[in-house]
């Protein structure tokens, strides 16, 4: 793909991206349902296969990013993953959002907006 045709997808391309984050960040909060439910039990296969079924999506998702981006930038946008888990753990685990933990997730998003920037730049 041309650095024209990129330019005119590419607020798009980096939804795209970001949306395939959340659904990747969304396995570790299968995983920690299926952690509560005893090994094999109907819980446990229950949200252990939701799990798989997510990364299958993910997967196929990540095929279309990287067509899309450099390998690095796409692969530094995963780091994302740390915002939408902070996010799921407070909606759905109830868990606290500490200051330390909002500074920790804006250094980051501060390195992936870099990461950003010089994409489509020559090196």
């Amino acid at each position: 793909m041309n650095s024209e045709s990129k330019k005119g997808i590419r607020k798009l391309d980096i939804v795209m991206l970001q949306f395939s984050v959340m659904v990747y960040s969304l396995s570790t909060v299968a995983g920690n349902m299926a952690s509560k439910h005893e090994f094999l039990s109907p819980g446990y296969i229950l949200f252990f296969g939701l799990d798989f079924c997510i990364l299958g999506v993910y997967a196929i998702l990540w095929q279309q990013i990287i067509k899309r981006f450099q390998l690095s930038v796409a692969y530094a946008n995963k780091a994302m993953t740390l915002l939408w888990s902070m996010v799921w753990n407070f909606l759905i685990f109830s868990q606290g959002i500490t200051v330390k933990k909002v500074i920790g997730v804006l250094v980051v998003m501060a390195g992936v907006i870099v990461m950003n920037m010089g994409e489509g730049k020559d090196a």
